[in-house]
């Protein structure tokens, strides 16, 4: 039996639904982001890429904790 995906990434498949990217484009745009604070990244992709906040939050939570 398959365990499902908990946490951020969970939002991944609609997040490339909703904004049509996949989903390592979104976790490279915050990588390379000189940004470092979490909000700080939330706030940018909700303004500069018109993400939605829990979205937003999800891509920067995943990448942070992979050590961006």
């Amino acid at each position: 039996m398959t365990e499902s995906v908990k946490g951020p990434a969970s939002y991944f498949p609609s997040i490339e639904k909703k904004y049509g990217r996949p989903i390592e484009e979104w976790l490279e745009l915050v990588r390379s982001s000189p940004l470092t604070k979490h909000m700080e990244l939330v706030t940018w992709l909700k303004t500069e890429h018109g993400m939605g906040h829990g979205h937003a939050n999800a891509v920067v939570a995943h990448t942070l904790a992979a050590g961006k």
